[in-house]
């Protein structure tokens, strides 16, 4: 485990070192890893720091006004709507890493524009040590690893919490006082619900992945899973009222891990995931059917693309 005022004292002289006296811009998810970044960057660089948000439309429920709320001590916090931009982009896309690289440079794109507005020249970002490795192992491509455009308009990109566990991560956070809200946070990948739909991205998958993820969140918080999850997988047959319908297939993840590098699924109840399956399908009426996913890592991902 790091010494994590030793870390801290660390990463606050590394990265006053980097950015000197020039502005950077942090790209601020409300997750974790962004937000513990975010704070150690402001604490070294203080007003020189533009936290930028992005709201891609691939939020989950509420998450752009908790951002606002948690984050309105610093001043200079950009809230950018960028979803008609993402949707546009990923419209008819369909295979999982070119909808990670198109989500990846939307975020690059959205934070040039703004970095160019400040006057910025560097890029914070909230990489961990199993981002990289999981990217350099090509198991999948993040917007701030494997998922960067190949021209980015900085001069640097910052990366503080690089080596560190997600673990690891959360006691940094704690130690820098941050809300519980953001340190014990579950994991929120940095392509959103993207890669909780299986194929092309709509309004209406994600209707249906908002309102699942924010059920299983809620139902599955007792239970405290490393990660729990709904995503939208197809289509099957079902019954409503009289009708047959031709409806949504949602799936339920919840697992344990303790560094996301493997995890094992969570053994649910069955009275609880009645209680879910219920509340999704009442949820949406293009709802058809739940079930619950028990494959471990490996051989499934803990996100399904």
């Amino acid at each position: 485990m790091v010494n994590v005022d030793e870390f801290i004292d660390e990463k606050v002289a590394e990265i006053s070192e980097a950015v000197g006296d020039a502005n950077a811009v942090i790209a601020l998810s409300g997750g974790v890893d962004s937000s513990t970044a975010a704070a150690l960057a402001y604490e070294a660089i203080g007003d020189q720091l533009t936290p930028v948000y992005v709201d891609t439309g691939l939020m989950r429920k509420g998450e752009t006004e908790e951002i606002r709320e948690t984050f309105d001590y610093m001043e200079s916090l950009r809230i950018v709507d960028a979803r008609e931009r993402f949707l546009d982009a990923l419209a008819g896309v369909t295979d999982p890493e070119a909808k990670r690289h198109v989500i990846g440079e939307g975020f690059i794109r959205e934070f040039e524009t703004v970095a160019n507005e400040v006057d910025a020249d560097y890029l914070v970002q909230g990489t961990i040590y199993p981002d990289r490795i999981e990217s350099e192992g090509t198991i999948k491509s993040h917007h701030n690893v494997g998922g960067l455009p190949d021209v980015v308009d900085f001069e640097g990109i910052v990366e503080p919490m690089r080596d560190l566990y997600k673990d690891e991560v959360r006691e940094v956070a704690r130690a820098l006082d941050l809300d519980e809200l953001v340190s014990e946070r579950m994991p929120f990948p940095g392509p959103g619900l993207a890669v909780r739909i299986i194929g092309e991205v709509t309004e209406e998958k994600l209707d249906v992945a908002r309102m699942a993820n924010h059920v299983v969140e809620e139902e599955l918080a007792e239970h405290e899973p490393w990660q729990a999850l709904a995503a939208v997988l197809g289509k099957a047959t079902g019954v409503k009222g009289d009708n047959r319908v031709h409806g949504w297939v949602v799936a339920v993840r919840s697992v344990e891990s303790r560094d996301g590098m493997t995890a094992r699924a969570q053994e649910v109840d069955w009275d609880t995931l009645q209680r879910i399956q219920s509340r999704i399908t009442a949820g949406h009426d293009n709802v058809s059917r739940v079930v619950y996913d028990v494959t471990h890592k490996p051989p499934a991902t803990i996100e399904y693309e």
